[in-house]
């Protein structure tokens, strides 16, 4: 196996191991609510209360502790975009989680209902908005591609960011999703996006690329040989000529 790609496959389970800290701690605190009934639904994000502030800490490792469905289905979703991340971009993967973490969490503690917040919804939806954005506006290939595998895998994560779900045609308000949630953390990954898009990977760039950005013009070659030529007579021992001997045919030789 060739050495690019065994580095290849060591940074692709590398970029593992903090999607998996991360649901590690999620698991257990929902472990301990679930048999133990703590609560910890409290230690969440209550918009303008000074309890309230320590959620934006918190809340990503809570979740519904009446049911699995809910730590279930952010399991998965948290599992696929964070590894994203954390694999096409390395440099700067930290900045953006923590930056969809920090923001998308203040804002919801300023702009949302007086209730508790909970779950990691908001940072999915961050890291969705992410990855999808900056795909775009970087215009590379490799992000581009995954940009569109997260339209197609969590496209429909767009309606979460209002009040309402869809179901049989029909729509309800269903106010026990925290929709500001994913709404501000959607905004968040958007910021981000634009805020880092000259940072990490990015469009693959020629030389004569490179070298016009940077105002340098590319050599004369042409005009270069035709001035050789007119600095340089030609020599008439160069020019080519050929001989012809002529001899006459049909005669004898005498003595």
């Amino acid at each position: 196996m060739p050495k690019t790609v065994r580095a290849d496959i060591k940074n692709m389970f590398r970029a593992l191991r903090v999607p998996l800290l991360f649901l590690g701690v999620c698991w257990i605190v929902w472990l301990i609510d679930w048999n133990y009934h703590v609560n910890f639904y409290h230690y969440g994000v209550k918009p303008r209360t000074v309890s309230g502030l320590l959620g934006i800490l918190f809340s990503p490792f809570i979740h519904d502790s009446y049911s699995y469905e809910h730590i279930v289905n952010n399991s998965s979703a948290i599992l696929v975009l964070l590894w994203a991340l954390f694999y096409f971009y390395k440099e700067i993967a930290w900045k953006i989680f923590l930056g969809i973490w920090l923001i998308g969490g203040l804002w919801l503690w300023c702009l949302s209902r007086e209730v508790f917040h909970i779950g990691a919804s908001g940072i999915i939806y961050g890291l969705a908005a992410y990855i999808f954005t900056s795909g775009v506006i970087r215009r590379n290939i490799r992000l581009m591609g995954l940009s569109m595998i997260v339209v197609f895998l969590y496209g429909s994560l767009i309606w979460g960011v209002l009040p309402f779900d869809y179901l049989l045609g029909s729509h309800y308000v269903n106010l026990s999703i925290s929709f500001e949630g994913h709404f501000w953390g959607a905004a968040a990954g958007c910021l981000l996006a634009f805020w880092y898009r000259k940072h990490g990977p990015q469009k693959k760039k020629y030389q004569w690329q490179i070298e016009e950005e940077l105002g340098i013009e590319p050599p004369d070659f042409e005009g270069q040989f035709r001035q050789q030529e007119i600095d340089q007579p030609k020599s008439k021992d160069t020019d080519p000529r050929i001989n012809y001997i002529i001899t006459k045919s049909g005669k004898k030789n005498e003595r």
